[in-house]
């Protein structure tokens, strides 16, 4: 018999017999018949649920049915069967969740057009006990930083089955969040990963399964944090791990080699501005909350002030900054984009972080936070969480609406953890504000810095659109959080060359691909 085209994997232990038939059911009604479905049953205690399999089985010959002796959990049924699999890829079903019936034929059709294809993922939606679909996911395209995070691919899965067993399958110890687990270890290796951007798959949402609920299996959180730590240990990342309270999900903290320069770049006029009841110099409060919580030692401090910037401003910045300050004079009407070329030219740090004025930090390990990721292979640019003066939301990320260019969740307040938690995980994004950014120097010079004939506005998206041409991803940094004393009231004034400079440099896509639900 020759081997099917796709093995679909399903541990079951003591589901619903109805709704066990009814994902049976969403397999055989598949319009792509080169499968089969492999039931492995964990020992499950209603006789009924082996009844169940075994007419499934005796039914059609491309179901098969492994009974366990033993109760082993997720992992062992699912390595049984991995290990009795022939399908050339493997697709991965809950033992309560539907497929759509053209689920199996889009994936394969995503294969052949992506013939090096390790692993796939579809969009989803969840299904209540009712029949009612809701929560529905549109996802980004594959988005590493983000899966470290939260493991946003979930279903459908599709895996070539070769890597799987090359990587050792499922690990036991890690019930609850194996898919994570094992993804990991796939994508580390995989030499393609491809999003298809079609509802594929339904998860059940009822009392006990993850689905309904973040709390329904606490010993699931463990295993997601021992699985990211385990990933970053293998992937040589300089980061430590910590569960995000309200959205379970795995946040790094990062860490940067003691001897790492980092220059900091703050274009300025030097101006004062009046914040919380007080007038204060922002270039000022800017450095000295850099040294107070950027949480990196080794950091220089270049200063590209206009001409016209106050002496006693200049003076304050030496008392401040001291050996690590170095000032470079601007004579020249102004230009944000020539500003930070020039800082760039002066400074002597291979990790560059451009930071505007009027930015003041709010979190402590800033620096590690925002410029570790570009120590990646792959990551070219980050940019940080910045919030007025309220704490409401001034920039999370630029996305695409419409063939321009906007703020992600203008205004959200701090505590509200965003579409499917996108305000509080680190993310990919399509753009980033450049008031406050870090890129390497290569990067840097290879995007051919900042585009000088746009002074004023779209300059950074500019600048974004350059990093992801070169192939290389764009992260937002959520727990590299900071204020900026931006007027919430303002309303920029665009002049309309710049805008039509920008799209006569740039294609800009009508929706955004990294939060295609909300744009």
């Amino acid at each position: 018999m020759a081997a099917p085209y796709f093995s679909i994997l399903t541990p079951v232990y003591n589901p619903g017999v109805g709704v066990l038939q009814e994902m049976i059911d969403s397999v055989t009604a598949q319009s792509f018949t080169d499968w089969e479905l492999v039931l492995v049953d964990d020992l499950s205690p209603d006789a009924g649920v082996r009844d169940v399999l075994r007419a499934a089985a005796a039914a059609d010959s491309r179901i098969r049915v492994v009974e366990r002796e033993t109760n082993g959990g997720i992992c062992a049924a699912s390595n049984d069967a991995v290990d009795v699999a022939r399908g050339e890829f493997l697709a991965l079903l809950d033992h309560d969740d539907l497929l759509t019936a053209d689920a199996l034929k889009q994936m394969h059709a995503a294969i052949q057009r992506e013939p090096e294809v390790d692993y796939l993922y579809s969009d989803e939606d969840k299904i209540d006990e009712d029949g009612n679909r809701f929560s529905l996911f549109r996802k980004p395209p594959w988005s590493p930083e983000r899966f470290r995070a939260q493991m946003y691919t979930c279903h459908l899965s599709v895996l070539r089955a070769s890597l799987v067993r090359e990587v050792g399958a499922f690990r036991l110890g890690f019930d609850g969040s194996q898919d994570h687990d094992l993804v990991l270890r796939v994508t580390e290796r995989a030499r393609r990963v491809v999003h298809v951007p079609e509802v594929l798959y339904h998860w059940r949402a009822i009392a006990s399964s993850t689905a309904a609920s973040a709390e329904a299996k606490p010993y699931a959180v463990d295993a997601r944090v021992r699985a990211v730590r385990d990933h970053l240990e293998r992937t040589g990342i300089k980061a430590t791990t910590y569960l995000e309270p309200r959205t379970g999900s795995v946040l790094l903290r990062r860490e940067l080699d003691p001897d790492s320069l980092v220059s900091i770049v703050i274009p300025t006029r030097g101006t004062s501005r009046r914040v919380w009841g007080r007038t204060r110099v922002l270039v000022v409060e800017a450095v000295r909350s850099v040294l107070e919580k950027g949480g990196h030692e080794n950091v220089e401090l270049v200063v590209v002030h206009d001409e016209s910037t106050p002496d006693g401003v200049l003076a304050e910045l030496r008392e401040v900054a001291g050996d690590r300050l170095k000032l470079v004079p601007y004579d020249a009407p102004f230009n944000f984009s020539e500003k930070c070329n020039l800082g760039v030219l002066a400074a002597s740090g291979d990790l560059l972080v451009i930071l505007n004025d009027d930015i003041e930090l709010i979190t402590d390990n800033f620096l590690p936070d925002l410029v570790g990721p570009i120590l990646e292979p792959g990551v070219g640019l980050t940019g940080a969480n910045l919030r007025f003066a309220d704490t409401t939301a001034q920039h999370v990320g630029l996305v695409f609406k419409n063939c321009h260019v906007i703020h992600a969740f203008p205004r959200t307040a701090l505590d509200d953890p965003g579409h499917f938690a996108a305000l509080v995980i680190n993310r990919e994004v399509s753009g980033v504000t450049g008031a406050c950014i870090a890129v390497t120097r290569e990067t840097y010079e290879r995007a051919g810095g900042m585009t000088e004939t746009l002074p004023v506005n779209f300059n950074d998206v500019d600048f974004s659109l350059k990093i992801a041409h070169l192939g290389l991803r764009i992260v937002w940094v959520s727990t590299a959080r900071a204020f900026h004393f931006e007027s919430q009231t303002r309303v920029a004034k665009v002049e309309p060359w710049e805008r039509d400079r920008l799209l006569r440099r740039w294609d800009i896509p009508r929706n955004d691909p990294y939060l295609p639900g909300v744009s």
